[in-house]
């Protein structure tokens, strides 16, 4: 359905616009009765004459409707798709030239400026390459210094460690008195135990020095070459013997 108003007018006119003309009167006087006028063109008087000349104007305003209704609305939709189709086509096309041009100005204002060309800033194209920067790319060092200095020792102190201390668990006072007794036990040599005398000597040369001086309860009294094994009855003797001696 669409609904128009309008407003439409006319105008009727002519010009030059006269509204009463003079209408002369003529001397049609014939006095002798010949049939020709006696003062053929003369004009007695003007009468004036409304000319009948007007001008038209109309003007006129109203509304108009009208409806429709389409016989198959899948051909009104597919007309819509396509229009929509093709708006969207031409906005594609319409930025892939943008795409074009914006990669061709940035490699071409690159490439410019790696030779050194490039528009004076006062220069009403300067805006042209004004956005493109220059980068190294990706694995390139630019060219830099360094300053050198030469090497001086540098001397780390430790630092302090702090000493244990050691807590007493207990005092002197918490020692008891301990005795150790050892009893000496003398063995005289049996002259058929050969092998077991042989085998003591083995042990006793084995022995390193060390274990010379330390006796333990359950071992031998081991003796010097020189030395021979002394019974509890000759150390009797001996005892007396040096209490009789003259001091």
């Amino acid at each position: 359905m669409n609904i128009t108003p309008y407003v439409t007018g006319t105008g009727s006119f002519k010009r030059p616009f006269e509204l009463m003309y003079q209408d002369p009167v003529y001397n049609n006087a014939d006095n002798n009765d010949d049939g020709i006028p006696d003062n053929p063109g003369e004009i007695l008087y003007h009468i004036p004459t409304r000319t009948g000349q007007q001008e038209i104007y109309n003007l006129s305003a109203g509304l108009s409707a009208t409806w429709s209704r389409p016989l198959d609305k899948k051909l009104q939709e597919l007309c819509k798709t396509a229009a929509t189709t093709q708006i969207a086509l031409q906005n594609q096309l319409t930025a892939n030239k943008r795409l074009d041009f914006e990669i061709a100005r940035l490699k071409n204002c690159g490439e410019l400026m790696k030779a050194g060309i490039m528009f004076h800033p006062k220069s009403p194209y300067a805006s042209v390459c004004a956005d493109v920067m220059l980068i190294n790319p990706a694995g390139v060092v630019a060219n830099h210094t360094h300053g050198l200095q030469p090497n001086q020792p540098v001397i780390v102190e430790p630092e302090p460690k702090p000493e244990p201390v050691v807590e007493a668990n207990g005092k002197a006072e918490d020692l008891g008195t301990f005795e150790i007794k050892s009893n000496i036990i003398s063995e005289e040599a049996n002259p058929s135990s050969s092998d077991n005398h042989s085998h003591e000597e083995s042990n006793d040369q084995a022995s390193p020095g060390f274990f010379q001086g330390l006796r333990l309860p359950w071992s031998k009294q081991s003796l010097s070459q020189d030395e021979t094994p002394v019974t509890t009855d000759q150390q009797e003797v001996s005892q007396e013997e040096q209490k009789h001696q003259p001091q």
